[in-house]
C-alpha cells in the first residue's frame, strides 16, 4: 500500500473492466526503477526486475543470463497531472501504456515470455508491429485523445447502423412529429394509398396485387392534431396554396378512418360542432356513459335505497341536485339487476337522459296523461310515481314485443294507475283523446347513443334521417290533437329524441309550429345547451331557444333533446286542414275500421228493398220517387 500513488484526478477518462484488469495484472508483476517506472512487457506471465532493487527499496532478482530473462520494457510516459487508478476493488488502474523496445538487439516476447523471430511472423503480424513502431513517438495524451475519437466514432457508426436497421424494419416506427415542424398536406396519393408514393411511383408500369394494410391509427392521430393546430390559426400555420377545404377534407377523412365512421354521419357533425368540441363528442363516444338508477318513491326513499344498496357492496352517489331520485352507480360486487331491492321493485335502471324528459313534463295528480311511445316503461313508471298512482296514464306502443317490458316493470315497481295499449301513434287522436298532457320520445336514428350501440357509425345515411324525421311529423302533430287545450291544468306536449340531428329535432318542432295552434315554452330545466335557432342555410322559429339539448362531452350523460310546446287552440289552422284533406283523398286511410266499398250483405238489402218497390201501387210508387227527385237537388 505504501508504494501506491496518489487518488487521481476527478474528470479522467478512466479504461473498462477488463483494461483495469489488465492493468492490474502488469502493475502488480512490474517494479520501479529510481529513474522511472519499469514494467514487465504487457505479458500475462512476467517475472521480476532483473535490477537489484525495486521502486521500495526491496532486492530484487538477479541472474546470470539476465539478458535472456530480460523482458521487453514497458515506458509510460506520465505527463503533468496524470497518474495511476486504484479502482474500488483494489485494481491499480493506468491510462496508457506504450511498448518500447530498448534497443535492435532486443526481441519481441509473447505473453508467456517466449522470444518469436520476425521469421516465424505472420504478414498481417508483420504490418501490426510495423504500425505500432510508428505509434511509439506519440505521446500518452495524444493516443488518450486517439482512443476517445476512436470511441466517438464507433459510438456513431453503432448509431448509425440501429438508425438504419430501424428505417430497414420500417418507416412508421417514428411515430411524433416534431413540435416545432410545421403541419403540411400530403398529397391525395400518399393519403390514400398504403405503400409510400415513392415506391408506387417507381412501380407504375408493374401491376400491385397486395392486400390492403389497416391504416396506422399514431400516424393518422398525429395528423389530426396538426390539422387540427393549423385549422385554429389557418391565416398563419396554412401552406401556400391550400384551400380551408383540403384541410377539412383531410381532416374528415382522417377522423373517419380513426374513429370509424361513416363519412355521411362525420360531415353531419362537423356541420353541428366546431371543431374542438367535434373531437371532445368523438372522444366521449368511445366512452361508456355511467351507470344510473331511479329510485321508486311509490315502494322506499332514496336514502333507504342508498344505504340498502352500499350494505350490498355498491359504491353509489346522488346523481346531482337536479335530481332528487337518481343515484349514479360507480362499482358494485353484485349485480345491479339482480338485487333483492331491484326485484322487489325499489329502483329502476334507468339512464340520466332519461329522467329529463319526465321532469320537463311535470305531471300533476288526477290527470289524463298519454305516454305515445312508452316502451321500454321507464318513463311511464316515473310519470306514475310523481302522479302518486293518482290519475290515469294510457302507455301506448306500436310493437306489442316491447310491451312485454313495459307490463313487468309495471307489475314490479307497483304501479296501479296505467293502462297498457298496442296502436300506432299516428292514429291517436281517432282512438282516443282529450289528454291534459302527453310524452313523446319519438323513434330516431339514435345519434345521441353511439356508446351504447356503436353501429349508428356506419349503418346511418341520409334516407335514415329523412325517414325518421318524417314519421316524428306525423306523430308530433298526432301529439297535438290528443291534447286538450281547454285543460285547467295541462294542455302541454314534451317531444324528446336520443338523436342530436337537426333534421329530427329543431326541424320537426318547427314544422309542428307552422301546422298547429302551439308554441314553445320553458322546459323547466336549468342546465343544458340552447336549441338551433338557425342551421346552415335554414332559420327556424325565434322561439326554438327554449329548447334543450344535452351531450355526453358536456353534460356526461347520452345525447338528448327535449321541447315542451303549449297548445292554446283546439282548432286546426283552415290551410292545415285542406292539405290534410287532400292527403287523406290522395292516399287510402290506413284506419282499420274504415268502409271503403259496401259490404255484400248491403246489397242483398237494396236488392230486396228494389223487389218491395215493385210490389206497391203504381200511384204509390210514383209519389216516392218525385220526393227522390225533390230531395237530390237540395242534397247537392
Amino acid at each position: 500500500a505504501a508504494c501506491l500513488p496518489a487518488e487521481p484526478e476527478t474528470g479522467k477518462k478512466k479504461l473498462s473492466s477488463h483494461g483495469r484488469k489488465r492493468a492490474a495484472k502488469r502493475r502488480l508483476g512490474a517494479g520501479s526503477g529510481p529513474a522511472g517506472r519499469r514494467a514487465l512487457g504487457g505479458g500475462r506471465g512476467g517475472g521480476r526486475e532483473p535490477t537489484g532493487q525495486t521502486a521500495c527499496g526491496q532486492s530484487g532478482f538477479s541472474d546470470g543470463n539476465s539478458k535472456w530473462l530480460a523482458p521487453a520494457k514497458a515506458k509510460k510516459t506520465q505527463p503533468k497531472g496524470n497518474h495511476m487508478e486504484l479502482s474500488s476493488d483494489g485494481e491499480v488502474e493506468e491510462d496508457n501504456w506504450e511498448m518500447e523496445e530498448d534497443g535492435s538487439s532486443e526481441e519481441m516476447v509473447d505473453d508467456y515470455g517466449a522470444s518469436s523471430s520476425e521469421e516465424e511472423l505472420l504478414p498481417i503480424e508483420k504490418a501490426a508491429l510495423k504500425q505500432k513502431s510508428d505509434r511509439e513517438g506519440l505521446s500518452e495524451d495524444d493516443s488518450g485523445e486517439e482512443e476517445e475519437e476512436e470511441e466517438e466514432e464507433a459510438d456513431e457508426a453503432s448509431k448509425q447502423k440501429m438508425g438504419q436497421k430501424e428505417e430497414e424494419e420500417g418507416p412508421d416506427l417514428q411515430l411524433n412529429l416534431d413540435i416545432d415542424e410545421q403541419f403540411k398536406l400530403p398529397t391525395t396519393d400518399c393519403t390514400r394509398k398504403e405503400p409510400p408514393c415513392e415506391f408506387l411511383a417507381g412501380l407504375d408500369s408493374l401491376t400491385l396485387f397486395l392486400p390492403a394494410e389497416p391504416p396506422d391509427l399514431h400516424v393518422i392521430h398525429q395528423r389530426i392534431q396538426g390539422n387540427m393546430e393549423v385549422l385554429q390559426d389557418f391565416v398563419v400555420k396554412r401552406e401556400e396554396g391550400r384551400s380551408r377545404q383540403e384541410y377539412l377534407a383531410l381532416l374528415r377523412r382522417d377522423m373517419a378512418a380513426y374513429y370509424s365512421y361513416s363519412d355521411f354521419l362525420l360531415t353531419k357533425l362537423m356541420d353541428i360542432f366546431p371543431l374542438p368540441e367535434l373531437i371532445n363528442f368523438l372522444e366521449a363516444n368511445e366512452v361508456p356513459r355511467p351507470v344510473t338508477i331511479r329510485t321508486n318513491t311509490l315502494k322506499t326513499r332514496r336514502r333507504d335505497l342508498a344505504q340498502a344498496l352500499i350494505n350490498r357492496g355498491v359504491n353509489l352517489d346522488p346523481l346531482g341536485k337536479w335530481s332528487k331520485t337518481g343515484l349514479v352507480i360507480y362499482d358494485s360486487t353484485v349485480p345491479i339487476g339482480a338485487t333483492p331491492e331491484y326485484l322487489a321493485g325499489h329502483y329502476m335502471l334507468q339512464g340520466a337522459s332519461s329522467l329529463l324528459p319526465v321532469m320537463a313534463l311535470a305531471p300533476q295528480e288526477n290527470e289524463r296523461i298519454l305516454d305515445m311511445c312508452c316502451a321500454p316503461g321507464g318513463k311511464t313508471s316515473y310519470i306514475a310515481q310523481l302522479m302518486k298512482n293518482t290519475g290515469m296514464i294510457l302507455a301506448n306502443d306500436s310493437s306489442a314485443e316491447r310491451l312485454r317490458s313495459v307490463v313487468g316493470n309495471l307489475h314490479r315497481l307497483g304501479v296501479t294507475n296505467a293502462v297498457v295499449s298496442n296502436c300506432d301513434g299516428r292514429q291517436f287522436p281517432k282512438v282516443l283523446g282529450g289528454f291534459d298532457r302527453v310524452l313523446l320520445d319519438a323513434p330516431c336514428s339514435g345519434t345521441g347513443v353511439i356508446s351504447k350501440d356503436p353501429a349508428v357509425k356506419t349503418n346511418k345515411d341520409e334516407k335514415d334521417i329523412l325517414r325518421c324525421a318524417h314519421l316524428q311529423k306525423e306523430l308530433i302533430l298526432s301529439a297535438i290533437d290528443s291534447v286538450n287545450a281547454a285543460s285547467e291544468t295541462g294542455g302541454y306536449i314534451v317531444y324528446c329524441t336520443c338523436s342530436i340531428m337537426v333534421e329530427e329535432n329543431e326541424w320537426v318542432v318547427d314544422y309542428a309550429l307552422k301546422k298547429r295552434n302551439v308554441r314553445l315554452v320553458a322546459t323547466g330545466l336549468d342546465f343544458g345547451k340552447e336549441g338551433f335557432t338557425r342551421f346552415k342555410d335554414r332559420r327556424f322559429h325565434p322561439s326554438l331557444k327554449s329548447t334543450r339539448r344535452f351531450y355526453p362531452h358536456t353534460h356526461n350523460m347520452d345525447g338528448f333533446f327535449i321541447a315542451k310546446l303549449k297548445k292554446f287552440s283546439n282548432a286546426i289552422p283552415q290551410a292545415q286542414k285542406d292539405e290534410e284533406a287532400a292527403a287523406e283523398a290522395a292516399a287510402p286511410s290506413a284506419v282499420p275500421d274504415t268502409i271503403t266499398e259496401p259490404p255484400p250483405k248491403k246489397k242483398k238489402l237494396e236488392g230486396s228493398k228494389a223487389d218491395k218497390e215493385q210490389k206497391l201501387p203504381q200511384p204509390a210508387l210514383k209519389k216516392k220517387r218525385s220526393l227522390q227527385a225533390q230531395r237530390r237537388p237540395l242534397k247537392a
